[in-house]
């Protein structure tokens, strides 16, 4: 990645989150938690890596991206808005009757999204449907997922975790938005995931761990899974929840919960410097 691609997407990864907050305070619910947490990962495929074409968004060799963890759509919303999938002026609609922009992403009805996701624990096998879809068809393109650490302690997520390490899904590359907090607390708390990495290795996967807000490490690890040509590969990315905004790092009581009108001002005045 060069300066001037890192300061670009810098600069995006910015405007997302002020989108972010925006949209969910003025829809007056959402789950800002765990939008602001992953930006960097959707700044650094969205804009600088997958294989996606706006003005072709059906080609059939493209990268795929599936948000598993649907209850952070804020964040698909601002990436495929911000490229161009549909006009910015559609974030103030979001979570209002017949628009588009849902609580959580509906494939049939917003452009840009590949899978309607927020039954937490589906989407990662969605995923890998749709990248031994690819392998089958002989088409030369990557499945990206995200998945939730709160959403790891569904049992579906194992299942499919030991189905494409059996299968040797090797086009397919997931991300564990690992911040640790889920709507009730801590995740080490209430059911803990760990030891991570141990358990995604037993499954057959290729694991590397990372700073999920990091965007050298994130071309990093990407980079790595393009190489491994055996397995499927898991990121596991350690992320902060609420991640630009002070009193929402790393506050549970902000998974699903918009900002009132004082907080909002507090979070512009601190997105915008």
């Amino acid at each position: 990645m060069k300066k001037s691609d890192f300061e670009n997407l810098t600069r995006i990864a910015k405007r997302m989150r002020l989108e972010i907050v925006k949209m969910i305070y003025s829809a007056g619910s959402g789950h800002p938690g765990g939008s602001l947490s992953v930006v960097e990962i959707l700044t650094y495929l969205y804009f600088y890596k997958m294989n996606i074409c706006v003005s072709n968004p059906n080609k059939s060799d493209r990268d795929r991206f599936v948000l598993s963890k649907g209850h952070a759509a804020p964040a698909l919303y601002a990436a495929l808005g911000i490229k161009g999938f549909f006009s910015t002026d559609e974030f103030k609609k979001l979570r209002k009757v017949d628009s588009f922009l849902q609580g959580h992403p509906h494939r049939l009805d917003t452009p840009g999204v590949e899978a309607s996701t927020g039954s937490l624990g589906q989407g990662l096998s969605m995923s890998i449907g749709m990248a031994m879809g690819l392998k089958l068809s002989s088409i030369n393109a990557n499945v990206y997922s995200l998945i939730g650490d709160g959403e790891s302690q569904e049992g579906q997520i194992w299942e499919a975790s030991m189905s494409a390490g059996f299968r040797k899904v090797n086009n397919l590359c997931v991300f564990l938005d690992y911040n640790n907090l889920q709507i009730d607390g801590k995740v080490s708390d209430i059911k803990d995931i760990r030891p991570i990495r141990d358990k995604w290795e037993a499954f057959g996967w290729r694991v590397e761990e990372i700073n999920g807000h990091d965007l050298y490490e994130i071309e990093e690890a990407v980079n790595k899974f393009e190489k491994c040509n055996s397995k499927p590969f898991m990121i596991i990315a350690n992320t902060i929840k609420g991640k630009g905004v002070s009193f929402m790092e790393n506050n549970a009581d902000f998974h699903g919960k918009a900002p009132n009108d004082e907080e909002y001002k507090i979070a512009l005045k601190e997105l915008e410097q």
